[in-house]
C-alpha cells in the first residue's frame, strides 16, 4: 500500500538525520498525493506513470490553494483564507515535484519501481524575482524605531544587526547558544543540527558587532537566565514565527514594505560582493553547498552595481604611477 511505503520512507529520512522540517515537508506533499491517488483509484506505487503525475499537477493548477487537505476533519478551516482557491505558484508546484522526485527514487533503490515518473520537463519555468534590498538609511531607520528600553527589542535590534552582518539564516542564528561564541576571534560555530545542509561551520562578525554582542550579554545575564544568545522572557528560544511577526511590526512602524527575516541575508550576500568579496568565500559562509546554488540565488547585481564594483577594482585605476 502507498501509505505504508510512505510511512517506511519517512523512517528512512528520520534515520539519515535530515532536518524534521524537510521531513515534514515530504510527508505532507506525499500524503496529499495520496489522497489525490486514492480519489483515481491508484493505491500500488507501481501504477503511478508519468501520465499520473502530469494529471496530478494539471490538478494543482486548476483546483488551487488550499482546496486540498490532508484531512477532510481539519480545524484549519482553509476555506476561510483570503487566498483560497487563488493560483498555486510554479514554485511551489517544483517544490512539491522536488518532494516527490527524492520519493520515487528512493522507491527505485528499494525496487519498488523500475524508474521515477517524474521527468526534468516536469519542472516549470520560473520567473525569477530580484531580492529585496534594504538601503543603509532605511536600515538605520529600523533600528531606530526600536525601543532598545525593553528586553525583547533591544534583542531583536541586536539580531538583525547580526543577521546583516554574518548572512546566517534566522533559524539558525535563533538556536545560538551562547557557549557557541567565540568573542576572542569574533566568530560563531553553528552546529550541523542547526543548519540547513546538516553541516556544522563557522560564521564572522565585525569588530563593532563584537562590541554589541558583549553588552548584549552582559544586559541578558542580568535579567535572564538562559543559555541561548537570545532568549523569550521565559529563557526559552525565540521562535522563527514570532521573531518574523516582530519584524513586520517594527517595519510598519516606519512604512517599510517586505521586510522579512531573509531579507537581511539577501543584504549581507550582495553587500559583500559590492564590497570585493567574492563568490567562492561568500557561498561558504552562507552555507550553500556549492557556488552554482549562491549564483542562482543571491546575484542580483545591477548595471549600477556593475558600474560601481568596476570603479573600485579597475586595473589601470590601481596600477602605481
Amino acid at each position: 500500500m502507498l501509505l505504508q511505503d510512505v510511512e517506511i520512507f519517512i523512517e528512512h529520512c528520520t534515520e539519515k538525520g535530515l532536518a524534521v522540517k524537510t521531513i515534514a515537508s515530504y510527508e505532507q506533499t506525499l500524503r496529499l498525493l495520496i489522497q489525490y491517488l486514492d480519489a483515481q483509484g491508484i493505491h500500488q506505487i507501481d501504477q503511478i506513470t508519468h501520465t499520473v503525475i502530469r494529471d496530478y499537477v494539471r490538478c494543482i493548477q486548476q483546483r488551487g490553494k488550499y482546496t486540498v487537505a490532508v484531512s477532510s476533519y481539519s480545524s484549519n478551516c482553509p476555506e476561510r483564507r483570503r487566498d483560497y482557491g487563488k493560483k498555486v505558484s510554479p514554485t511551489t508546484i517544483n517544490n512539491y515535484l522536488r518532494n516527490m522526485s527524492v520519493f520515487f527514487n528512493w522507491c527505485v533503490e528499494e525496487g519498488l519501481m523500475l524508474r521515477s515518473p517524474i521527468k526534468k520537463g516536469d519542472y516549470l519555468k520560473v520567473e525569477r524575482k530580484p531580492l529585496e534590498f534594504v538601503s543603509d538609511e532605511d536600515f538605520r531607520r529600523l533600528l531606530k524605531c526600536m525601543d532598545i528600553s525593553h528586553f525583547s527589542e533591544y534583542r531583536d535590534s541586536i539580531i538583525v544587526q547580526l543577521l546583516l552582518d554574518t548572512g546566517m539564516r534566522i533559524s539558525e542564528c535563533l538556536l545560538i547558544h551562547v557557549t557557541d561564541v567565540d568573542l576572542r576571534k569574533h566568530c560563531i560555530y553553528l552546529p550541523s543540527d542547526h543548519t540547513k545542509g546538516k553541516k556544522g561551520r563557522y560564521v564572522f562578525y565585525s569588530d563593532k558587532m563584537a562590541s554589541m554582542l558583549q553588552r548584549w550579554l552582559k544586559y541578558k545575564d542580568r535579567y535572564r537566565d538562559s543559555d541561548f544568545l537570545f532568549c523569550t522572557n521565559q529563557g526559552k528560544p525565540v521562535e522563527v514565527s514570532n521573531f518574523e511577526k516582530n519584524i513586520t511590526k517594527y517595519a510598519k512602524r516606519v512604512g517599510l514594505a517586505n521586510i522579512h527575516p531573509h531579507v537581511f541575508r539577501n543584504n549581507f550576500a550582495k553587500r559583500f560582493l559590492m564590497n570585493g568579496g567574492d563568490i567562492y568565500t561568500l557561498s561558504r559562509l552562507l552555507g550553500h553547498s556549492s557556488v552554482t546554488i549562491t549564483e542562482q540565488a543571491y546575484l542580483d547585481i545591477t548595471q549600477d552595481d556593475l558600474a560601481e564594483l568596476y570603479r573600485k577594482h579597475s586595473p589601470l585605476n590601481h596600477m602605481t604611477k
